[in-house]
């Protein structure tokens, strides 16, 4: 067994000098912030990886090929316990302040509930997906959620490829997007820059990240709240959003996706009720 773990080593040396070189690149460039005067929008080294990765798993390029990619895809679980691990030891210290918050911080899980079931499943049924659907908009698609999406109907369904086009999309669109939004709205001045810190929790390291980065730029005096604030609401929708993803999300999601494609569904037959 020892041997073959090895061998499995030596034969996948590209993949992992790749993984090397793109981490060093992306450290090196490190965060750059551009102000849009509506905002201000941070690009983190996850993403300038993310971008070189699609670039050198195209299959024209031949440079890695359909195993190799899903062994590199198998880290994403592992990266992402560590990165939970760490919030874990910046919230730890602060414990007594997060649970002033109380009831609060929780509540924020219905915000991702609605926005991405009520909200996005219509729009994504009106504009022709199938069962995609599903996987798309039960959840903003994190790693997580990827996992549950995969247990339930396949990596290879199209519920599976609707939840990773969604996870592709935000990791390269959603931090940009959040960023410029968390912006726009600490500029109006009309939310406490607190609740807007619990907003950027959703869920995603990236987009927590790029939304408080915003945030502690427009509030630079609650900058330290912000970051505490943000990685306890994302850590929050990481647990306890994992379980509403299990028992609630997704079986309405399924059911509701069965009652509203035949009614506005861009295939339905004429005459369809």
């Amino acid at each position: 067994m020892k041997q073959k773990k090895e061998m499995s080593m030596a034969k996948n040396w590209k993949l992992h000098i790749i993984v090397l070189i793109f981490v060093l690149l992306g450290e090196a460039i490190g965060v750059k912030q551009f102000n849009l005067g509506v905002g201000t929008v941070a690009l983190f080294p996850m993403l300038y990886v993310l971008i070189l990765g699609g670039i050198v798993s195209f299959p024209k390029l031949k440079l890695l090929n359909e195993a190799q990619m899903k062994k590199a895809a198998g880290i994403l679980g592992i990266s992402f316990m560590l990165f939970v691990a760490k919030l874990g030891t910046m919230l730890g210290p602060s414990l007594p302040k997060i649970f002033e918050a109380g009831f609060s911080l929780a509540f924020q899980e219905v915000g991702h509930v609605i926005g991405t079931i009520a909200i996005g499943l219509p729009i994504a049924l009106l504009i022709g997906m199938k069962r995609e659907a599903i996987g798309a908009t039960f959840s903003i698609d994190r790693e997580p959620n990827l996992a549950i999406i995969s247990e339930k109907y396949g990596a290879d369904s199209p519920e599976g490829r609707g939840a990773l086009g969604v996870y592709v999309c935000g990791t390269v669109f959603g931090a940009i997007y959040l960023a410029i939004l968390a912006g726009f709205l600490g500029s109006l001045g009309i939310l406490h820059p607190i609740s807007l810190a619990m907003g950027a929790g959703v869920g995603s390291g990236s987009m927590m990240a790029a939304a408080s980065g915003a945030l502690a730029v427009t509030f630079p005096d609650d900058a330290e709240d912000i970051a505490l604030f943000a990685a306890a609401a994302n850590l929050i929708t990481t647990i306890l959003g994992t379980y509403i993803c299990v028992f609630f999300s997704l079986p309405v999601t399924a059911r509701l996706y069965e009652w509203l494609e035949p009614k506005i569904g861009r295939t339905r037959k004429e005459g369809a009720k």
